[in-house]
């Protein structure tokens, strides 16, 4: 259900892609990030072709200007080939990431609730619990926190300026509430592999809420 590109953004794996266009051509989204997306479409596009990507989401367009990463043809040769396209999001449309970010934590809200449940039998709504990070401290943050687990599932945390996501662990906004923080943990030590890569991914979307100096 997560899956990262190539230029280590988080990604959700829509269990049932999502139509969209690319400029004017159909495509299937079949993974989505607030970097980027996975598309599936006809013919190739080279890397570093700019582009304009749209889906809806409810009732709202969603809309970026985007850079392809890579593309490779799955299947097929020449106009009628099928290719996979990695698109690098660089400038928003309107209200596109807070809508794109209003979508990921809807798919994702109820997979971190329920590892929460298998935790501790508390928590029993995901989408209130990740619209709950940041709260009304969002507007005064400027800086990030990253936490590591070792191996022995001790945490360590330490305050930083980058919002890289650590290989065994995550990096938020400065300004989460503890308690919050600690459901993340706990969700962290008893997830598999693609449960931590969600995490990472509403890690990243609490992250780009900070103010930038």
């Amino acid at each position: 259900m997560a899956a990262g590109d190539r230029k280590g953004f988080q990604r959700l794996r829509l269990a049932k892609p999502l139509l969209g266009l690319l400029n004017s051509d159909n495509v299937l989204i079949l993974d989505v990030g607030m970097g980027g997306a996975l598309i599936e479409h006809h013919g190739m596009l080279a890397a570093g072709h700019h582009v304009r990507f749209l889906f809806r989401w409810k009732t709202a367009d969603v809309e970026f200007e985007g850079e392809v990463s890579r593309s490779e043809v799955i299947r097929g040769d020449g106009p009628s080939s099928i290719s996979h396209t990695e698109i690098h999001f660089l400038n928003p449309i309107g209200n596109s990431e807070r809508s794109l970010s209003d979508m990921i934590g809807t798919f994702i809200g109820d997979v971190l609730a329920a590892q929460k449940r298998n935790a501790s039998g508390e928590l029993t709504d995901g989408d209130d619990f990740l619209s709950a990070l940041g709260g009304a401290r969002r507007s005064r943050s400027r800086g990030y926190v990253t936490y590591r687990m070792d191996g022995e599932n001790n945490w360590s945390r330490s305050s930083t300026r980058s919002p890289q996501q650590p290989e065994n662990g995550f990096t938020v906004a400065q300004y989460e509430d503890d308690d919050d923080l600690r459901v993340l943990c706990r969700a962290w030590e008893i997830g598999d592999e693609e449960a931590r890569q969600l995490i990472r991914l509403v890690a990243e979307m609490s992250s780009r809420t900070v103010r930038k100096v």
